[in-house]
């Protein structure tokens, strides 16, 4: 439960920040050009945090970090409602989108001993709850709004009730890394042949190259899919904001399911069947002419797309317990790399060829990871290696 307090709390710090997006700008008085390049201090922020709370996770543990960068994330969030001056913004956004990449690489970290502990498959639902976390944050955005708050006392407000949150699940949180017979002692740990730890370090790079493919298809999503509707079929801006809308409410409701059918079919049979079932999605967004196809087809590939990222995060912290906190930030980290550049690649593409026809590339990354996903039967059977667990 703490964990999902957790997941929950950093998905609403990430959606206050964003609800508050166009208020912020306003203030400072920036373009969306401008506004574009600060985002990338936001992810290279993030991605230096994600690198740097891999490592501590792993030595200190995590119900240590998880509550330390909990506390610090809340606290940055007023950061960015402060300043009045683009170069203050920016170093606003680097700091708080640091912070937030420590969260969530060690909340995953932990997350993954939780679910070695529990005995069975969780972690598609805490990712599910990060997304839950987003529609708090819009709700609350919005009355704050309407309260005539600025973004400053509306943000400084969920910050501190972030840190009081942060807080007081601390103490719920497991003490340490469960070791129980399967994982081997720490002796035997150190004396792992050098073999075999370059193969692990291989499959984690896999791991992290499939994550990347996955997210960058989640984030061209995320930026296209409305102006798809606009541009290319010709729809309203009130129903062409619905694409957005039916894309993550299939997201949230297929991780909200994922862990059934994960302890049902494995890993690996969500990762495979989910980037074909995102592949036929895309697919027809990108042939169909009409607007009642195109949500279709956004719908099942937010579906198709929603398990695939928590099996790469939990496959990459089960492959070496001692190391969870690093291999997930790799994972993370290069993940994060192809959510920020999806909507860039797609971008680009545009200059090439129609929007609808840019797509294709998507179609031709979740193929790729279809085919890829063996790369989860190589690693220990995660079902057999709970069950053992909890027994």
């Amino acid at each position: 439960m703490a964990t999902f307090v957790y997941f929950s709390l950093c998905g609403t710090l990430m959606g206050t920040w964003v609800v508050n997006i166009p208020a912020i700008e306003e203030r400072v008085g920036i373009s969306h050009a401008t506004l574009g390049g600060l985002l990338v201090l936001l992810g290279l922020g993030a991605f230096i945090g994600m690198q740097v709370a891999g490592s501590l996770t792993d030595r200190l543990g995590a119900r240590v970090v998880v509550p330390a960068t909990g506390v610090l994330c809340s606290a940055t969030l007023v950061l960015p409602g402060l300043p009045r001056e683009p170069w203050t913004l920016a170093a606003a956004l680097l700091a708080f989108g640091f912070c937030n990449g420590c969260l969530d690489v060690s909340m995953n970290a932990h997350a993954v001993h939780v679910e070695k502990a529990y005995g069975r498959p969780v972690m598609s639902a805490f990712h599910a709850t990060f997304s839950v976390g987003g529609v708090i944050a819009a709700l609350v955005g919005a009355a704050t709004a309407s309260a005539g708050l600025s973004p400053a006392t509306g943000m400084a407000a969920m910050g501190v009730l972030g840190i009081a949150i942060a807080l007081v699940s601390a103490r719920a949180l497991l003490p340490t890394a469960p070791t129980a017979a399967g994982t081997g002692s720490a002796r035997e740990t150190k004396q792992a042949p050098a073999a075999g730890r370059r193969r692990t370090s291989r499959r984690i790079w896999i791991l992290a190259t499939l994550a990347l493919l996955v997210m960058l298809c989640e984030g061209a999503a995320n930026d296209w899919s409305a102006l798809h509707l606009k541009d290319v079929l010709g729809a309203p801006a009130s129903t062409a904001a619905f694409a957005y809308g039916t894309f993550a409410a299939t997201m949230t409701i297929g991780r909200l399911l994922a862990d059934r059918l994960v302890a049902r079919f494995g890993s690996m049979a969500i990762l495979r069947y989910g980037a074909a079932t995102a592949a036929v999605g895309i697919t027809i967004v990108t042939v169909s002419p009409w607007t009642w196809a195109a949500f279709a087809g956004w719908a099942l590939f937010g579906l198709g797309l929603s398990g695939c990222v928590p099996q790469l995060f939990s496959a990459a912290g089960h492959a070496d317990p001692s190391a969870a906190g690093a291999n997930v930030s790799r994972v993370a980290g290069l993940g994060y790399v192809g959510m920020l550049a999806g909507p860039a690649a797609i971008g680009w593409l545009t200059h090439l060829v129609a929007l609808n026809h840019a797509f294709v590339l998507l179609i031709l990354l979740c193929a790729t990871t279809a085919v890829a996903a063996g790369i989860l039967r190589a690693g220990s059977d995660r079902r057999s290696e709970m069950a053992a667990s909890s027994s």
